[in-house]
């Protein structure tokens, strides 16, 4: 009997050995479990038209972001992820605009009428070019330059402001939205309650997902995103894992960019904050993760609603490029 238990203690402990080994080796199969938290460490979900367009970098992530991993938004026939020039790049940017249509037929109907042949008593390109006639059209290509820096200033600063969203911290009025691809969009403004509510549902997300309360998480997404989740959740339990965030703390955060489409209107902020985020399995034993030290993220949270009122719903998560 002694011997037959000698026997049976090697084979105990390969047993042990090799369910460690096949838990080291769900972990390492799914790298993502550092990653654990609502969304998974992925880019996910839909802004809109400008899904497939790279949003504006900003000084709380000043990289952007990186491309969506899953999405339900058919692609178009656009450039590539980035292609664009970001959102508010400036003196190219401006340089880059279309014409206003305003400075095309004023300039042109100031030449066609002859206003400056009526100034000066004869046309622009009179055939007299002597002293006189030579002076005269020093003069009225002088007048047009004036003219033309006015009317461009004029109305470039009525036209409605600049190309992009700064970036605005949280608690400050965003600015119009920018102005992509031909289209124009209709800028949103967005208030301190604005801000207030995206921090807001931040948190109530991450502890939504923390109880793997679906139906909460119905009340603060869009059904794309709700479906992701579960999915997670799903894949986590099949793992015999679980996701825990606790004793999250929002750090900082801006506007991105606000705009308005078919009805709804949309915003997209990079948030940076810090929680303590674990994994563990069923019996509560961390298998991931370290319950004394935080982690700090940064991402971009596109938020949803009906145009002009309603309730923010999370529409897309993208994670920030790692340098």
């Amino acid at each position: 009997m002694k011997q037959n238990s000698s026997r049976l203690m090697p084979r105990k402990s390969i047993i042990l050995a090799a369910g460690a080994a096949l838990s080291m080796l769900s972990l390492v199969a799914h790298p993502d479990v550092a990653d654990a938290r609502a969304g998974g460490g992925m880019s996910m979900g839909s802004r809109g038209s400008r899904t497939y367009s790279a949003p504006a970098p900003s000084q709380t992530a000043p990289f952007g972001a990186t491309p969506f991993q899953r999405t339900m938004t058919p692609r178009q026939q656009e450039p590539a992820y980035g292609a664009r020039a970001p959102f508010g790049a400036g003196a190219g940017m401006a340089m880059a605009r279309p014409r206003h249509p305003f400075m095309s037929g004023f300039m042109g109907g100031l030449i066609g009428a002859g206003l400056f042949g009526m100034v000066f008593g004869h046309g622009m390109f009179s055939s007299g070019m002597g002293g006189g006639g030579f002076l005269g059209l020093l003069i009225q290509l002088a007048l047009i330059f004036f003219v033309v820096r006015w009317a461009i200033r004029r109305f470039s600063n009525r036209g409605g402001g600049t190309v992009g969203s700064v970036a605005s911290p949280f608690g400050a009025t965003g600015p119009a939205a920018p102005q992509q691809g031909g289209q124009q969009n209709v800028g949103v403004a967005i208030t301190a309650a604005d801000y207030q509510a995206f921090q807001q549902a931040l948190i109530n997300i991450q502890t939504a997902w923390s109880q793997q309360n679906v139906d909460a998480m119905r009340h603060m997404a869009t059904p794309e995103m709700v479906s992701y989740f579960n999915n997670q959740l799903t894949e986590l339990a099949s793992r015999g894992a679980r996701n825990v965030v606790s004793d999250l703390r929002f750090e900082r955060g801006d506007l991105v960019e606000s705009w308005r489409e078919n009805g709804a209107d949309y915003a997209t902020v990079a948030m940076q904050y810090s929680m303590i985020d674990i994994t563990t399995d069923m019996t509560g034993r961390v298998i991931e993760g370290d319950p004394s030290n935080r982690t700090t993220v940064t991402e971009l949270w596109t938020f949803v609603r009906a145009a002009g009122h309603g309730t923010w719903l999370l529409s897309a998560i993208q994670q920030t490029p790692r340098r």
